[in-house]
């Protein structure tokens, strides 16, 4: 094995949170390299909006501007929005967000999926002189075996890498998680989510729109272009009746599921549509390999916070690797890795259980209930402690 096989941080996987974590790491000075089957779907300005969307809080937009990527993102297609307003379909009662509360410009920015994948991407394929990740692509790994000292990886070509520590970026159904003999907590919620991008005859206002109804939340995000990016929470028999309708039909139905808070639709991309599921590790660290992302959680959408607990990891990560650092240690200790591990799975453990319960009152036709939720809406909306609590933990900075 040369000299070139020995990393400090080797991160398998390159999605957003994985590069992410690797321009971080190799930001901070440590030898990285990352391993990826294949390379993503280019971003063009001339494309159609992708439909998977992200919602990005301040702390996320934090991290990617120190990593240098966000300015591309943010020139390219990006849409703050400054408001929120949330409601329930069965009661009345509302709860309003609003930046300027804050003297803040945004709540957060609507980025597509792809466009930020694709900026993180250029940025390891030329990094600047502080960052320069080691990519390996296409390439896969097949086994880890942790040492005392270190984490041997093999790859499919026989390659094998040596390094202080591995992150496992492999997605939800991170295969490198099954190898480690990482078990999940798992609950199908039984719903898909259709997504699609929608005109609106009243503009959205830089608002984010969330209604909540028995069979799920429906979010209306704001786009660059005018649009609204939907997110639709329905249960597997209403998603794919709401898929297989004709355009108009959704339009009119998608108008009354808003409470036409835009006014009618009135234009539609395709509709697609992705399952809900709860998935949490039972453990972070394994040896010298740790978890982030999709592969340690995967939550519900209904608060848009699944991909910002993802760059918190990235975050917390980069941090406890640091000073280990900079204090001269071992970088993948078990001490030093206990630490991101407990750290994070508490908060996304908190975070994906609280999303699960409020799923599951507003989810609920109960009449009694509704009343309830309505009232409790109105309170936190007029509460400012509570409200700024709220905003607080939405961005991060709790």
């Amino acid at each position: 094995m040369s000299r070139r096989d020995e990393l400090d941080v080797l991160v398998v996987g390159a999605g957003i949170v994985g590069a992410a974590t690797a321009l971080a790491c190799a930001r901070d000075g440590l030898s990285v390299a990352v391993v990826e089957p294949r390379e993503p779907a280019p971003w063009r300005a001339e494309d159609e909006v992708d439909l998977r969307v992200v919602a990005l809080a301040p702390d996320a937009v934090e991290l990617l501007d120190d990593l240098g990527v966000w300015p591309a993102v943010r020139a390219a297609r990006a849409s703050a929005y400054a408001r929120m307003d949330v409601w329930d379909a069965l009661a009345p009662g509302e709860l309003r967000f609003d930046a300027a509360e804050r003297g803040e410009s945004a709540l957060g920015w609507i980025v597509e999926n792809r466009l930020l994948q694709h900026v993180l991407w250029q940025a390891l394929l030329a990094p600047d002189a502080g960052a320069a990740p080691r990519l390996l692509c296409p390439a896969s790994v097949e086994s880890v075996e942790n040492a005392d000292d270190a984490a041997v990886a093999t790859l499919a070509d026989g390659t094998r890498l040596r390094a202080r520590v591995v992150v496992v970026a492999d997605g939800a159904g991170s295969p490198l998680r099954t190898q480690l003999g990482i078990t999940t907590r798992d609950r199908d919620y039984g719903q898909r989510a259709v997504v699609a991008h929608v005109g609106t005859e009243r503009p959205h206002e830089a608002t984010a729109w969330q209604r909540f109804q028995p069979g799920g939340p429906l979010a209306l995000l704001p786009l660059a272009d005018g649009r609204s990016s939907i997110v639709w929470s329905l249960p597997e028999a209403e998603a794919a009746r709401v898929l297989a309708l004709a355009d108009d039909a959704f339009m009119a139905e998608l108008g009354c599921a808003s409470d036409f808070r835009l006014g009618p639709i009135t234009s539609t991309t395709p509709r697609l549509a992705f399952p809900l599921r709860l998935r949490l590790a039972e453990r972070y660290a394994e040896g010298r390999c740790v978890l982030v992302g999709d592969a340690a959680h995967a939550v519900h959408p209904l608060a848009g916070q699944g991909l910002n607990l993802g760059l918190r990891d990235v975050a917390c990560l980069r941090s406890v690797l640091a000073t280990a650092r900079r204090r001269g240690g071992d970088p993948g200790a078990a001490h030093v890795l206990r630490r991101y591990a407990r750290e994070r799975r508490s908060e996304n453990t908190l975070a994906a259980h609280a999303f699960d319960l409020i799923e599951r009152t507003f989810a609920s036709p109960s009449g009694a209930l509704a009343l309830v939720r309505g009232a409790a809406l109105g309170v936190a909306g007029r509460v400012a402690p509570l409200r700024n609590l709220l905003l607080d933990g939405a961005a991060g900075r709790l």
